[in-house]
């Protein structure tokens, strides 16, 4: 795994194998953030990142100037090894133990830019957008980018913008259009 933006760019961390991951092809994060990069600026973003594994996203956006970065996901040895990565790279990410869903339906947070990347053959994937949505987690024109397999079709879901595949990743991208309303009266 490496850092390929940021204050650590560059930077090759060495991940256990006994972590049950499918971390982000380099080619296809790569891909990823210069997209990111034309549509946003990373400093000062608050970044939820579910079904986090190694955390290698987490991490570049942290990089990045993230300011912050909350990472969700199942495997307790997945949420230590970032922990771990980010306190050596003195990377402030919040990273925990939890299920996504229940994360989602209970976060009062709300973030500019939310990244999933659940098991490509969860059935629920639509869930996620669903549940993001739902709860308002996602700030106005905030960004949730969904990685999957080439069998799950998200282009029909509400606030659907794009989608991107590079080699057997695939990105949707959504953006919360809505504008928060503002208070008028005295």
């Amino acid at each position: 795994m490496r850092i390929i933006g940021g204050i650590h760019k560059g930077k090759v961390i060495k991940v256990a194998k006994d972590l049950p991951v499918r971390p982000t092809t380099d080619f296809a994060k790569e891909a990823l953030f210069n997209i990111l990069a034309n549509k946003v600026d990373f400093e000062g973003l608050a970044i939820l990142d579910l079904f986090s594994g190694t955390g290698h996203i987490s991490l570049e956006f942290a990089s990045r100037g993230a300011s912050s970065v909350t990472a969700v996901d199942q495997s307790f040895k997945c949420a230590c090894f970032l922990r771990s990565i980010s306190k050596d790279l003195k990377l402030d990410v919040n990273a925990m133990k939890g299920d996504v869903f229940e994360f989602i339906k209970n976060c009062s947070s709300k973030f500019d830019l939310i990244f999933a990347d659940p098991p490509y053959d969860l059935a629920t994937i639509p869930q996620i957008h669903e549940g993001i949505m739902k709860s308002g987690l996602l700030k106005p024109n905030g960004i949730l980018i969904i990685e999957h397999g080439h069998k799950t079709k998200l282009d029909e879901l509400k606030q659907f913008t794009q989608h991107r595949k590079y080699g057997n990743v695939n990105f949707s991208f959504f953006e919360n259009k809505e504008i928060e309303s503002i208070n008028l009266t005295d």
